[in-house]
């Protein structure tokens, strides 16, 4: 029994030891926990498998020859979306990460600053969103830091100006904002880390940044010690009257506190007394249906249902290819926009309800969001959120000539809408395809959906090429001046084009525009608009040349080269 009993023991304790010998690594655990936070739709990283004993094989990944732990994840132009979790943070011996040039979304998770040995990050062309997490300062080894061409918003973090190793940095082509701070490394970079964040300022692009009320931050000092001084009588009296100005603005700000509080609390009154107070009871009718998503309408169903059903006439805010659009105010005046579907539009209402509900969960800062959708016995509606600044409709075609949006705001437009166009990106499910809800005004629609019904993502690059069009010449997709003659705006540039009268196609009322900038869009737009779906370009390719040839005064190859070089021959 003893012999028995050795045996077992003997046998038990060799199986342990396999069991533990080919247990996965930590670095190889949180890699999997990484990736499932991201979308490999092409399944790239199939060979991540979790019955390996280290990651140190897999794609992408290299691992410090010591002691395993990993130090480089290199993973760019695999077509990953989903976000980059803070998981990150435990690869503590990380010392670079490449993910550029893929679909990645959200923010740059802070914890990435728990990496303290990592030397080289590219984030470039993504859809990443947020601010710069400002601990990305405290990353002393850092020598590369690539944040390029996303929708990164807010200001540059003084606190990278603290990264002394750093020689390379490039926040181009995001919404930043502000001034550049200039300390510490940040004071020697110059234009080309900061190209097409046209919101930014600062000596090193030589843009002064301005007060609000139009004159420079920072006025020039005195040239000598004996000009600057000022005598102590003059110091008194200018003591008093700074003083004295300081009340005076005190005084005029809170009476101008209380006016506009005035203003608003009666403004409040006025707007419920214009608009009906629901009884929430549930509807008495048929055939009614409600659907909200992420619960973001904090309102009872009968509520919002008894709403959508007093809209009249008065509550009418515009049109569009779908139908009508109204403005919907609710009891506690929070506002929404509802757009009601024309009857011609109406299809399968399993399949429509599926698609809104894949379009429901797509959430991004540069999109309106879809809040609810509710079938009526007459009608469906979409409930939005309602902008009150107007839509781009409203800036391009319905103000007037002192109010018409300048060449900067066009570009930012274009730029922003760029990154945004093709819900194929914001979709975790690459076979989910838009059919119902994507038609929109006739004339943005290409020839070949006409025909057939579907969209594509080359019929979406028609669409982004209509865009493109509409913000140079500042005229509708179907403007009379044209369709009487039988052309769209497509039609009408290739005419001009024709005849070498591109000058023509410009909006007037547009005084700052830049013709070789314009003639770069223009080359864009007919590009986009190509009668052959097959010869229009990627939607990638249309970002990086409105980045490159119009956003950017370099070299036309300068982000291809970098990244060439940066991917394969910079070793950290």
């Amino acid at each position: 029994m003893g012999t028995l009993i050795l045996a077992f023991s003997a046998i038990l304790q060799a199986t342990l030891f396999n069991i533990c010998s080919l247990a996965l690594s930590p670095d190889g655990i949180t890699l999997l926990d990484l990736r499932r936070t991201l979308n490999d739709s092409k399944s790239f990283l199939s060979d991540w498998k979790d019955s390996d004993e280290s990651p140190c094989q897999w794609t992408g990944i290299s691992c410090n020859a010591d002691d395993l732990t990993v130090s480089s994840i290199n993973l760019p132009y695999m077509q990953l979306g989903g976000f980059i979790s803070p998981i990150i943070g435990k690869l503590r011996r990380l010392e670079r990460l490449a993910l550029h040039q893929n679909s990645l979304h959200g923010v740059i998770p802070k914890e990435i600053a728990t990496c303290s040995e990592l030397r080289a990050v590219y984030l470039r062309a993504n859809y990443l969103q947020g601010e710069i997490p400002p601990n990305i300062g405290d990353l002393a080894s850092l020598n590369i830091l690539d944040l390029s061409s996303n929708s990164i918003t807010g200001s540059i973090p003084s606190s990278l100006g603290h990264l002394t190793k750093l020689h390379y940095l490039n926040l181009s082509a995001n919404f930043f904002s502000g001034e550049i701070p200039d300390v510490g490394v940040l004071s020697k970079f110059r234009n080309n880390s900061f190209i097409g964040n046209l919101d930014l300022c600062g000596r090193q692009i030589n843009k002064p940044c301005k007060t609000s009320l139009g004159f420079p931050a920072v006025l020039p000092h005195a040239e000598s010690d004996k000009v600057a001084a000022p005598t102590k009588k003059s110091s008194r009296y200018v003591k008093g009257a700074v003083i004295g100005a300081m009340s005076t603005l005190t005084v005029a700000l809170l009476v101008l506190i209380i006016f506009l509080w005035v203003w608003f609390l009666s403004k409040k009154e006025r707007a419920v007394k214009r608009y009906k107070e629901v009884e929430k009871q549930p509807s008495k009718e048929t055939g009614t249906k409600l659907m909200t998503f992420h619960g973001d309408l904090p309102y009872p169903s009968s509520e919002i249902i008894e709403k959508l059903e007093c809209l009249t006439e008065e509550d009418v805010v515009g049109t569009g290819g779908f139908g009508t659009v109204y403005r919907m105010v609710m009891n506690d005046c929070a506002t929404f926009a509802v757009k009601r579907i024309d009857r011609s539009r109406e299809g399968c209402d399993d399949v429509f309800e599926m698609e809104l509900e894949i379009l429901g969960n797509v959430k991004h800062i540069n999109l309106v969001n879809l809040r609810g959708y509710c079938r009526l016995p007459n009608a469906k509606l979409l409930i939005y959120d309602y902008l009150a600044l107007g839509s781009l409709d409203d800036f391009l075609h319905e103000r007037w000539e002192d109010q018409s949006m300048n060449w900067s705001a066009r570009l930012r437009v274009a730029l922003g809408s760029a990154r945004d166009f093709g819900l194929a990106k914001l979709l975790v499910d690459e076979d989910a395809h838009v059919t119902t809800v994507v038609a929109g005004t006739f004339g943005y629609l290409a020839p070949e959906y006409l025909q057939s019904g579907m969209a594509t993502e080359k019929s979406d690059i028609y669409s982004f090429g209509v865009l493109l069009l509409e913000l140079v010449t500042g005229k509708r997709p179907t403007d009379p001046a044209f369709v009487k003659h039988g052309l769209n705006v497509v039609g009408w540039m290739n005419t001009l084009v024709r005849e070498n009268r591109m000058i023509d196609m410009v909006d007037k009322r547009c005084k700052d525009t830049d013709i070789e900038t314009v003639e770069a869009i223009l080359e864009i737009a007919a590009r986009c608009t190509d009668a052959n779906p097959d010869k229009r370009p990627q939607m990638q390719r249309v970002l990086q040349l409105l980045e490159q040839e119009v956003m950017s005064p370099c070299p036309s190859d300068f982000y291809d080269s970098h990244s060439d070089y940066t991917s394969s021959s910079y070793q950290p």
